[in-house]
């Protein structure tokens, strides 16, 4: 049975997510709803699951002396609205009313600057593994959620990093299953 996932639009929190506040985020322009879901996935170190870094790095409290990678990406101030785990618990690091810095340079059907208009979801992964069957149960719910509290969200206002990002981006890569989410959403 899968959880229910609902969403308080004055506050932009979602339940059940466990909150864990990031610094890493700003009030959109023009008081903007967003029209975008952006599908991301992630690993810290690189290859390496469960632990306390993607959270760390998220809340600006990442040991940058820790691991060699953490060198290239050393001071890096980037967040995510969403987590979703590979045991498919959530975590919500901004609220869905503010920006979360996750697109970077981006664009989507022409129009620059995804961090404004979108909602960031970072799935725990890599590019080609196989996402995990929780982590789709909870994407399914949670983007459910998304398009009923913000309905100009639809299949066609989903997109990957690579999608917006172009060139600079390859998640949540060929591993991620579009069928199965958009299946979830019908």
């Amino acid at each position: 049975m899968s959880e229910s996932y609902s969403i308080n639009t004055d506050t932009g929190l979602i339940a059940p997510a466990r909150q864990c506040p990031s610094p890493n985020c700003d009030d959109r322009p023009n008081d903007g709803s967003p029209d975008l879901l952006v599908i991301h996935g992630i690993s810290l170190p690189p290859g390496q699951f469960g632990g306390p870094e993607i959270e760390q790095l998220f809340t600006n409290r990442l040991d940058w002396d820790a691991h060699p990678y953490f060198a290239e990406i050393r001071g890096l101030e980037v967040s995510a609205h969403l987590l979703i785990r590979r045991d498919g618990k959530l975590v919500q690091f901004v609220p869905f009313t503010q920006r979360a810095w996750h697109a970077g340079a981006s664009s989507f059907r022409g129009q620059d600057c995804c961090n404004d208009y979108s909602i960031g979801v970072e799935l725990e992964g890599e590019d080609e593994m196989p996402y995990t069957d929780e982590q789709y149960t909870t994407l399914t719910g949670a983007s459910r959620a998304i398009v009923t509290a913000y309905p100009v969200i639809s299949g066609r206002e989903i997109a990957a990093h690579s999608d917006i990002a172009q060139g600079r981006k390859t998640d949540p890569g060929p591993a991620f299953d579009w069928l199965r989410l958009y299946d979830g959403l019908c």
